[in-house]
């Protein structure tokens, strides 16, 4: 693997006004590589470096990317990146909710952030 495409995706991103004020990733890997911190360095975005096999600083993202790869990717061939882009979109769209999640006591995400909202103390 290499950081090409991380790289590109992320000139891609600042060329949109999408400068991200941090990002977030792990050692070892393309997102790590001196092209890639180089750049954000270059561009003042701050690099939060997860410690090597640190699994809890990602295991909800990659629980959410492993249901949407089999899910949804996985069980369609999309012919174009638009069209990818659509019913990954759409599909977000279920999982947050339609979806049932077991974490959850079987509701959706948005459905257990919205009931639980109310329950947060107000900022002073």
């Amino acid at each position: 693997m290499d950081n090409n495409f991380c790289l590109e995706a992320l000139k891609e991103a600042i060329a949109r006004d999408s400068r991200p004020e941090i990002f977030n990733t792990d050692p070892g890997c393309q997102l790590a590589s001196d092209a890639l911190t180089g750049k954000l360095k270059e561009d003042n975005i701050r690099i939060r470096m997860d410690g090597k096999g640190n699994w809890r600083d990602n295991v909800l993202v990659e629980r959410l990317w492993h249901s949407v790869k089999y899910e949804e990717v996985y069980l369609k061939a999309d012919e174009t990146v638009t069209e990818a882009r659509r019913s990954i979109g759409i599909y977000l769209n279920f999982y947050h909710r339609e979806r049932s999640h077991s974490s959850l006591d079987g509701i959706p995400p948005d459905q257990f952030y919205y009931n639980n909202l109310r329950l947060l103390p107000m900022a002073a």
